[in-house]
């Protein structure tokens, strides 16, 4: 009976010590971004913008292509930067958007689907000399005006990925998941990215509204059909040499389906993609940060550490009752006191970002329906246990 419950105090230990470490980082990425949202940047930049190509893949987006396009247009100086792949259409969008006068590639290929391979096929296809960096916006995305010259001119000065801040739009008459999920995707991709973006250290990439140095996408293989290309691709950038960083002042957003299947199977082929990932690329970063000597690699190795918002605060939970039970029962009170302080400096990081970002997507009376969007993702994560998303899904369009 001792030795068993030494057994448990170790991994318990070990488990709220890795939760406190990774909870620390979180706040840390949490103050440096409203350290750094004091500054009040400005879009502007100086000096000509440097030649770029924009490449959209697209899978049958002809309801929404034609508005994506008009937006694009009068971030580019020519129609013909713009290079759409159209993915295994089966719809006129290769048609729509040839009359809007962009290039237009069409690829059929089903056995190998998924965003990856259209953007290598798109890539393959450019003309280097051309260009001295490559924008990728998704088909259903819209750009804030001067994102694509900021991102550009920084990325071409940094030498590096530069990713534009990626908010995510409520539907028509949100339910309180949508206001919670929104506001979870903001913590994600607008407060740690630029936490740790203000800190000099990379950040993973969101997959639209992204500005890579053209020699950058020649070190990695875009080819990929995994259901997270984004976050693999920046991943394998930063250990390539070319750390993503964010401009948070250029913007891009998206919209949050409204019905019910279509947001279960985003957010399905979200978390079960950054599940994937956590356990494929955390160690490979780590041997990275050591064999390269980089900070940096470490850095990011523990950020993808932390899964999505919903299933970290279940993990805290669990320790918590854990932790809870070795002490009324063992007599073991240490790991306890850890993962308290470890909740502790989880619900404040959740609430500073929430008082500097969420409000306006989450009001103060809709903070109760936390709960009940951890209830609805628990669905989510048990499915990656048994049967894990294996492939690329778009998800639904609203009309």
């Amino acid at each position: 009976m001792l030795l068993l419950l030494e057994i448990i105090e170790l991994i318990l230990g070990v488990g709220t010590i890795t939760y406190i470490v990774l909870n620390v980082l979180l706040g840390v990425e949490v103050l440096a971004a409203i350290a750094q949202h004091k500054e009040n940047r400005s879009l502007t930049h100086e000096g000509p913008t440097p030649a770029f190509a924009v490449l959209i893949p697209a899978y049958n987006e002809a309801d929404g292509i034609e508005q994506t396009l008009q937006n694009l247009l009068l971030e580019v100086e020519s129609a013909e930067q713009i290079y759409m792949v159209a993915d295994n259409c089966t719809d006129e969008t290769a048609a729509i958007s040839r009359n809007l006068g962009v290039q237009v590639f069409e690829r059929t290929d089903v056995a190998k689907k998924g965003k990856g391979h259209a953007l290598d096929f798109g890539l393959r296809h450019l003309t280097p000399k051309l260009y001295r960096a490559v924008v990728i916006v998704d088909a259903d995305c819209l750009v804030s005006p001067g994102t694509l010259a900021a991102i550009v001119s920084q990325s071409i000065a940094l030498n590096r990925p530069v990713q534009a801040t990626y908010r995510m739009v409520l539907p028509p008459d949100p339910s309180p998941r949508d206001r919670v999920s929104a506001f979870a995707l903001i913590v994600k991709n607008q407060v740690r990215a630029g936490g740790l973006s203000s800190l000099g250290l990379p950040i993973l990439l969101g997959g639209t509204g992204m500005a890579f140095p053209w020699e950058a996408l020649q070190a990695v293989n875009l080819a990929s059909s995994h259901i997270v290309e984004d976050m693999k691709l920046g991943i394998d950038l930063a250990i390539a040499g070319y750390s993503p960083t964010l401009a948070p002042e250029a913007q891009v957003t998206s919209h949050l389906p409204s019905s019910e299947s279509a947001a279960t199977s985003q957010r399905t082929r979200w978390e079960h993609g950054h599940l994937q990932v956590l356990t494929t690329y955390v160690p490979q970063l780590m041997k990275a940060a050591l064999k390269q000597r980089r900070l940096g690699l470490l850095v990011m190795a523990l950020d993808l550490a932390i899964p999505p918002l919903a299933l970290w605060v279940l993990t805290g939970f669990a320790l918590t009752l854990l932790t809870g039970g070795l002490a009324l029962l063992g007599n073991i009170a240490w790991p306890f006191a850890i993962q308290g302080v470890a909740d502790v400096l989880l619900v404040l990081a959740i609430l500073s970002a929430w008082m500097k970002w969420g409000r306006a997507e989450l009001p103060l009376a809709q903070l109760l329906a936390i709960p009940l969007y951890i209830l609805w993702k628990i669905p989510i994560y048990l499915k990656f246990l048994v049967k894990p998303e294996q492939s690329w899904v778009r998800t639904e369009r609203d009309k």
